[in-house]
């Protein structure tokens, strides 16, 4: 496939060269050996924009956020943050960094009381704590009120919270988000949007993959459409829902209206 194709995208103010947060370069990734799930696929992240990625099943959306976060064998190009080349270092490194990461399951020590899940984001810098703890639940201003509550006895549209929350403990440079929608009732995914949203506006860069093609793309700022692994179009967000060749190939069959 060609490189992707551009959707006339609106001029965003954060494209600025020098507020480059995440660049992937034509990245070739898998986790088995000879079987690649990316192939040369390219993103670009700037300071406070929030990113969506839409595709069908099996175009490799999770597994590019996966490559950033250092669980996938990248075999060709490069990822940088901020300019620096962290291609291929663990997650440990990367949370150092600045990247944070939400996966879709298993994002919550069940076990474990909301603030000791806080805790477990920030335990690098442990001093900390009390500011960001004010940050994050001024975000999620429910969690401030149960923090004794063991996860484990959270809905799933509450656990996403304290996964969102532990993720942002560590005052990253860009959060990334993986089916933050999936398996919430539909109220509870407008809730997840809502909160996505209100992330991104309190100064997180956000990179997020997401089943509801057509919500991603309503609140995005840039979209990217992956298809068999490589970057089939991208634009700004209202370009990508307004555009006939993604609607007629991909809106279709992706997600729902809101």
């Amino acid at each position: 496939m060609a490189a992707a194709e551009s959707v006339a995208p609106a001029e965003h103010p954060s494209t600025d060269p020098s507020r480059l947060v995440v660049h992937i370069d034509n990245i070739t990734a898998g986790y088995l050996p000879g079987v690649n799930i990316l192939n040369g696929c390219s993103l670009k992240a700037y300071e406070g924009e929030l990113i969506g990625i839409i595709g069908p099943n099996g175009a490799g959306k999770s597994t590019l956020l996966k490559s950033i976060f250092g669980q996938v064998k990248i075999r060709e190009g490069a990822i940088r943050l901020m300019g620096d080349d962290i291609t291929g270092l663990k997650a440990d490194k990367l949370v150092a960094r600045g990247v944070g990461m939400v996966p879709q399951n298993n994002n919550v020590f069940p076990s474990l009381s909301i603030e000791e899940n806080l805790q477990m984001g920030l335990y690098q810098r442990p001093k900390e704590y009390k500011e960001r703890l004010e940050f994050v639940t001024g975000i999620f201003a429910e969690l401030g009120k149960r923090l004794k509550q063991r996860a484990g006895s959270l809905s799933g549209g509450e656990r996403q919270m304290v996964a969102m929350g532990r993720a942002l403990m560590m005052r990253p440079h860009v959060l990334l988000l993986d089916e933050p929608s999936a398996g919430l009732s539909p109220a509870r995914q407008d809730e997840a949007f809502i909160r996505v949203s209100e992330i991104n506006k309190a100064g997180v860069t956000t990179i997020m993959v997401e089943q509801n093609a057509r919500r991603c793309l309503q609140i995005c700022d840039r979209g990217y459409v992956l298809d068999q692994g490589r970057d089939a179009y991208t634009g700004t967000g209202r370009d990508l829902l307004n555009d006939p060749k993604v609607i007629n190939l991909y809106l279709g069959t992706l997600g729902v209206d809101a």
